[in-house]
């Protein structure tokens, strides 16, 4: 037996000055216990140091843990913030009684107790220590303790716990040495696995923002760079759900962008600033995690984010505004993020805050631009097409006295007024092209009500026909101009809602002081029950203010003709 177990020391030490310099250092300066126990004990070291799979180790290591110490029951809590576990990685306790037993220990009694005071603890009997709570029901029942830091630089990382000695005895002073050193290896390799974890999640990072870089250089598209970027978060921390929200009006952010589960429940979000997840990383200006963001105590207002547990929220910051706020989230019960895996987020972040600042920029200059295009435009037809109609109406003026005939004489004049109808057209055109104002008041009655006839085209399923004739922008006041958009969107809205037409015609025109408004659909007509009399009463009532009138008319080919009419003020 003594040659035997000299044999395996030496086999041992052989093993030891194989490892890592480093690993064999700390290992040296402790003190082993049997031969039997050195070469299991290097068995499970070696093990360990197999994996550089951060959550692959974690489970090596607990699993190693049970097997040096002859233990029944094991587990490995990772330490967070304060007191809390992380993560609670247990073995021997079967898949059916961990979900009997429900939630998993955030580092109360026993375990809290070796989380405030980090260093080893042997208990012959679990209940007897002062900060023990009990088992929560269903528990399989344990005496013996057995724990250990586990340190990594210097810094404690979690805690091994052991229970149940096999047998039925006591953990002994070898069983810590041992568990101890086992310790001191897990350190080390959580520390390797970190590395790994960081460089791999560096590449990732840097590939996932070349692409995005690409993106943005040729000027794509801001929500397709946008969507990019959480699509490649969602990947490379596996999360479940990923949406990037921005401030919206008030005091509120609205969830902008949702890709993953029930992205379609969180698209169009909206959540107050104040009390919510979202609302508290823009107001940090730094990313902020929670283990458990549907059950989080520290953000109540809004609704819960329904089946999500590990959360991180990361401005998206460029100079010192902050644009709005990527959120990646895991599932119940999934591990929680890392900070590895969260270091470069902010910076990749940052990436979506440029992609909008840029199509911000983009739409200045294309705006920029348009007015330029606008002005020359605008140049061109005072400078060349106004004079050119004005000479050609004085020539035909001037030829009017040459002429005998009466009826060619009349011809003649007629020509020269409507010379005259269509140079007041062009001014107002030109009026409306320089016009900068850009609130929505200040765009002329011609701009409105395109824009009105292309937002109904949504609701219609089709694009209305549109005509408008005579000098709108000038002649129209602004108090007429408002009922006009008041009606304009009333008829809109009836043949979406209750005509069920295929085709919309709208004819605005302003001509011989009046401004006839007419919007004709193919529907199914008016309704004899009078349902919609109310709001056409209204339009009515507006006409009647300005001193004009509204009628309903039933095409001779079917529908409806609304015609709102009323006199314009004399110039």
């Amino acid at each position: 037996m003594g040659d035997d177990g000299t044999g395996r020391r030496e086999d041992a030490r052989r093993r030891l000055d194989a490892l890592p310099e480093d690993l064999h250092e700390r290992l040296e300066n402790v003190e082993l216990g049997s031969g039997a126990t050195v070469h299991l004990l290097l068995e499970a070291v070696l093990s360990v140091g197999r994996e550089l799979d951060l959550p692959q180790v974690l489970r090596r290591i607990v699993e190693a843990a049970v097997v040096v110490v002859d233990a029944e029951y094991g587990a490995l809590g990772v330490v967070g913030e304060g007191t809390r576990l992380t993560q609670f990685l247990p073995v021997g306790v079967t898949q059916e009684q961990q979900d009997a037993i429900g939630h998993l220990p955030e580092g109360h009694g026993i375990l809290g107790e070796l989380i405030r005071h980090p260093r080893p603890l042997r208990l012959p009997e679990l209940s007897e220590h002062p900060s023990s709570y009990g088992f929560p029901p269903h528990h399989p029942p344990m005496h013996s303790f057995l724990g250990v830091p586990i340190r990594v630089r210097d810094e404690v990382f979690g805690n091994l716990y052991l229970t149940e000695k096999r047998g039925g005895g006591e953990f002994d002073a070898e069983d810590e040495t041992v568990l101890s050193t086992l310790a001191v290896a897990a350190g080390v390799a959580i520390e390797n696995a970190r590395l790994y974890e960081e460089a791999r999640y560096r590449q990732l990072w840097l590939e996932a923002n070349g692409e995005i870089v690409a993106g943005l250089l040729p000027g794509a598209d801001e929500m397709q760079v946008l969507d990019m970027i959480v699509n490649h978060a969602l990947r490379i921390l596996a999360a479940d759900l990923g949406v990037l929200a921005l401030p919206d009006e008030g005091d509120t952010v609205r969830v902008a962008l949702a890709s993953g589960v029930d992205a379609g429940a969180h698209r169009g979000l909206v959540l107050p600033h104040e009390g919510s997840f979202i609302g508290a990383a823009l107001d940090a200006r730094k990313p902020l995690i929670s283990l458990d963001v549907e059950n989080e105590p520290r953000f109540t207002a809004g609704p819960r984010w329904a089946g999500l547990g590990p959360a991180v929220a990361v401005p998206m910051i460029t100079g010192e505004r902050v644009r709005g706020v990527l959120l990646l989230a895991r599932l119940q019960g999934r591990d929680p993020f890392t900070e590895p895996e969260t270091a470069p987020l902010l910076t990749f972040a940052g990436q979506a805050a440029l992609a909008m600042e840029l199509a911000e920029q983009r739409r200045t200059a294309e705006q920029l631009a348009l007015l330029e295009d606008r002005d020359r435009i605008a140049r061109d037809l005072h400078d060349l097409a106004i004079q050119r109609l004005f000479a050609t109406g004085m020539t035909l003026q001037s030829a009017v006295r040459f002429v005998d005939h009466p009826e060619a004489s009349e011809r003649l004049l007629r020509a020269v007024d409507d010379l005259d109808e269509t140079i007041k057209i062009i001014r107002s055109t030109i009026f409306g092209l320089r016009a900068r104002e850009t609130s929505r008041a200040a765009h002329g009655l011609r701009v409105r009500t395109v824009t009105a006839v292309e937002q109904a085209a949504r609701p219609l399923g089709f694009t209305p026909s549109l005509h408008m004739e005579g000098l709108i922008d000038t002649d129209v006041p602004a108090e007429i101009a408002e009922h006009v958009l008041a009606v304009l969107a009333e008829g809109l809205s009836n043949a979406a809602r209750h005509a069920h037409a295929t085709a919309v015609d709208i004819s605005l025109v302003a001509r011989g002081g009046t401004l006839r408004l007419s919007v004709t659909d193919n529907g199914v007509g008016m309704p004899t029950d009078g349902g919609r009399r109310s709001g056409l009463a209204n339009l009515a009532k507006r006409a009647e203010s300005v001193g004009g009138e509204m009628t309903i008319e039933a095409p001779a080919k079917g529908g409806t003709r609304l015609v709102w009419c009323v006199p314009l003020p004399s110039a």
